[in-house]
């Protein structure tokens, strides 16, 4: 029987643990892939994640403490480039946001919420045309984002629950982030003012479903930013925030994508 060192397996479950796939850590580490298998499924029971133990690890259902201003920015990812959803083949649900791979630094920061509000399970990244996908596994995501449902969010009501007004109206700041670094933007317009070009910046935030778009516009309400909405080809999907002090205000809270 081969023998691995105690700094080898630790190697190994830190790779696993942070959504490493197990062929790849038995090639990298050139352990065979038996090992590796038998020691992410030991790591799992230790840590009570083993499939048919139900891990109590959910802020609604068990009372654990919950990272309120990562969810805060997280719930704002999820409604502008989330979906919660289960195919056939898991056996558990999965939240996955959708982010360019122009912006890698949000890339970073929205793994980060990930692994605040979901201490205990691995999060992943998938590569896809132009953006990445980054992923967590958890049965309890229908808890946690009870916006989830079938077809659209455009097509289907979209409300926070009591609990989640809370969190938003505790760190406001936070949720306006998410939205933005998922379906918002900062930009300079410009415009002729007395045959003079006039440069100016200014916040964008779209999205189609009318309930959203609320949210966030009842969110600037709160925090004293002033919005208007801009129709284009007759569709009211834009909202801008363009007054020089309310863009100074967003400035100092969110500021371009990076």
């Amino acid at each position: 029987m081969e023998f691995h060192s105690l700094e080898i397996r630790q190697t190994a479950l830190s790779l696993l643990r942070g959504g490493a796939k197990n062929a790849d850590v038995a090639r990298q580490l050139n352990v065979p892939l038996g090992t590796v298998g038998y020691w992410k499924h030991k790591d799992r029971a230790t840590r009570g994640e083993c499939p048919g133990r139900r891990a109590r690890d959910c802020a609604r259902c068990d009372g654990v403490p919950l990272n309120r201003p990562a969810y805060a920015y997280l719930l704002g990812l999820y409604l502008g480039d989330g979906h919660v959803s289960r195919y056939s083949g898991h056996r558990t649900w999965s939240l996955m946001i959708t982010l360019d791979d122009r912006w890698p630094g949000i890339q970073d920061e929205a793994e980060a919420a990930l692994k605040a509000v979901f201490p205990r399970h691995a999060t992943c990244r998938v590569r896809v045309k132009g953006a990445h996908n980054i992923k967590v596994y958890s049965t309890h995501l229908p808890c946690m984002f009870p916006q989830h449902g079938p077809g659209r969010k455009h097509e289907r009501v979209i409300a926070l629950e009591p609990w989640q007004q809370e969190i938003v109206d505790q760190h406001p700041w936070e949720f306006v982030r998410g939205l933005i670094h998922s379906d918002g933007c900062r930009l300079t317009n410009w415009t002729v003012r007395n045959g003079k070009r006039y440069e100016y910046p200014r916040y964008w935030f779209t999205n189609v479903s009318d309930d959203i778009r609320r949210l966030f516009t009842d969110t600037l309400d709160r925090l004293g930013v002033v919005w208007t909405n801009c129709t284009r080809h007759g569709q009211p999907y834009n909202v801008s925030v363009a007054r020089k002090g309310s863009v100074a205000l967003m400035d100092a809270h969110i500021g371009p994508k990076y």
